[in-house]
């Protein structure tokens, strides 16, 4: 049996394909458009399914979409009742699409597929919800979804056993924990529903200067971590604007302009909303834990993607383990209402072992051969050298330790917005100049923007502060480096604030070491991504160190590559050194320069 998921047509959509419960493929829009966060109906992505399945779209047995527009819909014309008579004018665009054809999404989904069955639709939290259990390790959990908004959920707390999610508890719109969030990134000057994870990366930065300013203006908290927001500061409702003048006024001014200077403020605003969402992180998950009684949580929403939070949460030791799914936003519930029918509606049962996910590492997209590569490379004339795989990864860890900078291109692409070693930009660790260096003339982004470590699994506990038996597959946990590796501070160092907290070296892996002395980490071993853990495990033996740095293959602005295409443009627009396609190993000083391409090379600063 053959069920399609889809999510689509508020940000990140994707499709997904499960055969018989099993997690066939899954990919997001935005990877065949080129388009960052691509919400339209996701045709490339559905087509790559059914292409990886060998199947048309007459052999789909269900088709299922991730929300209920009826309920959505039932939420703004409420909502509208309630702030009137302001909020007309956001109310009449919404109301246009609504009419048109969001209300008939059955009918509009059919038409687009040319399918003739009936499309079924499962609520939002509860596609999110199901996203994080059915594929976890787990007979049992407790589940926290958190996020923006769906119909009218914000946060949702389930309770998860065998076959079957249920939902327990729930807040709701206008008070979220998601839009409180990005009302900050908005006023930090970085994109709604994209430059979250700047703010997360910007706060260590910075002094919570401002967080009894957001607990006694902005929210009322509760123990047990609902709350209710003061509307009078948030304009969301009611206006296509995060937040009104009385925010402004609050904190002493307007938004940031986007990619104006980062001051010491919004360095520290940055880390005050950091630790109000962690106080209620810590709070929702204590109240999951006590509503369900269960000893494993599973995570999702895309607040769950605040890899500090979660690495927070894990300290805490509240649960046994936590399992979080790697597309923890939207795109993911492409998969979870796919998987809630099969298992919830269909009764279909599920067999775990506690320790293994049905993930298989998030390598859910498009792959391609050796064949393919060669034949792209050779009618192009691009040079290339050819390798076995233990003499690559040989070669990779050489140009590594000599300080070069490679675009990996192995297997199927990652499902969800983190490269997992398929789809990396890698380096060495060690090098004090390599963050600046990839941050500026790699990725073309702010200098703050921390990166990560793949690390050995075997090895984790003796570089970070992170149990031996915990795991970080999807890179969505922080831990400290080990004091022992850290670098004692001069007093003049110790004096340093905001960006020149980057001048200092910080610990004997410095690249990968963020200024609070953390790093997120990715967990490598050997049957999830065989390939990647022969690199780390050549490089250890070379350098005794057994981890490099990894960040998406991809520019600012840009998606993370698709196809081989994609990959070979990103490693000719920028200065990495090496590139790795599949078993192919091209280096750059002997490619020729890409035609056409002034335009993009203006835009990045490159001549």
């Amino acid at each position: 049996m053959y069920i399609l998921g889809i999510s689509a047509h508020y940000h990140d959509s994707a499709a997904a394909l499960i055969r018989d419960g099993e997690i066939i493929a899954a990919a997001q829009e935005e990877r065949f458009t080129r388009k960052k966060g691509d919400s339209s109906f996701p045709h490339h992505s559905i087509s790559f399914c059914l292409q990886e399945a060998g199947i048309g779209v007459q052999n789909l047995d269900h088709v299922v979409y991730y929300e209920s527009s009826l309920k959505k819909f039932q939420r703004l014309l409420m909502s509208n009742l309630v702030f009137a008579p302001q909020g007309y004018t956001n109310f009449f665009q919404a109301m246009r699409s609504f009419l048109g054809w969001k209300l008939r999404i059955k009918s509009y989904i059919k038409s687009q597929l040319h399918y003739a069955k009936d499309v079924i639709c499962i609520d939002h939290h509860l596609s999110h919800a199901s996203a994080a259990f059915y594929p976890s390790p787990f007979q049992e959990a407790a589940i926290l979804t958190l996020d923006g908004v769906g119909e009218w959920a914000t946060t949702t707390i389930g309770y998860g056993k065998n076959n079957k999610v249920d939902l327990l508890y729930e807040m709701r719109f206008p008070h979220s924990i998601g839009l409180l969030y990005s009302a900050f990134t908005y006023y930090t000057g970085f994109k709604v529903n994209f430059g979250e994870y700047k703010l997360m990366g910007l706060a260590p930065y910075g002094e919570p200067k401002y967080r009894d300013v957001i607990l006694d203006n902005l929210l009322d908290l509760k123990e047990d971590g609902s709350f209710q927001m003061n509307m009078d500061y948030f304009a969301y409702c009611t206006k296509p604007s995060m937040i009104t003048e009385k925010f402004n006024q609050l904190f002493g001014g307007p938004p940031r302009q986007p990619e104006s200077i980062i001051t010491q403020k919004e360095m520290d605003i940055a880390k005050s909303v950091q630790v109000v969402l962690e106080t209620i992180y810590l709070r929702l998950a204590r109240t999951a834990k006590r509503m369900t009684g269960a000893n494993k949580l599973c995570l999702a929403g895309g607040v769950a993607l605040n890899c500090v939070a979660n690495g927070k949460l894990l300290q805490e030791d509240m649960f046994e383990d936590i399992w979080i799914q790697p597309a923890a936003g939207d795109s993911g519930s492409a998969l979870g209402c796919a998987l809630n029918y099969w298992h919830a509606h269909l009764g279909n049962s599920r067999i775990t072992d506690e320790k293994h996910d049905t993930q298989k590492g998030s390598y859910l997209g498009p792959g391609y051969s050796s064949s393919e590569i060669r034949t792209f490379l050779d009618k192009n004339e691009y040079p290339y050298e050819h390798y076995e795989s233990a003499a690559l990864a040989q070669k990779i860890a050489e140009l590594l330790d000599s300080k070069k900078i490679i675009g990996l291109f192995h297997g199927r692409m990652e499902f969800g917005p983190r490269a997992l070693g398929n789809r990396s930009i890698i380096g060495d660790p060690r090098d004090p100049e390599m963050q600046s260096k990839m941050n500026l003339k790699i990725k073309f982004r702010e200098s703050f923007r921390p990166f990560a470590p793949s690390v050995l699994e075997e090895r984790v506990s003796e570089f970070f502060e992170f149990p031996q038996t915990a795991r970080s597959p999807y890179m969505l946990m922080v831990a400290d480096v080990k004091k022992h590796l850290l670098t004692e501070l001069t007093e003049e160092q110790k004096k340093l604030w905001g960006i020149d907290k980057l001048k200092i070296k910080r610990s004997e892996i410095p690249a990968i070491t963020h200024v609070d002395n953390s790093a997120r980490l990715q967990t490598v071993d050997p049957n999830t991504n065989p390939f990647y853990y022969q690199i780390l495990k050549a490089f250890e033996a070379r350098t005794e160190c057994p981890l490099i740095i990894n960040t998406s293959f991809n520019v600012r602005g840009e998606p993370i590559v698709c196809t081989f295409e994609d990959a070979y443009r990103c490693f000719m627009r920028t200065h990495i050194d090496y590139l790795v396609l599949e078993d192919c190993l091209l280096e750059k000083s002997q490619q020729k320069p890409l035609d056409n391409d002034s335009d993009w090379r203006k835009e990045f600063a490159l001549d």
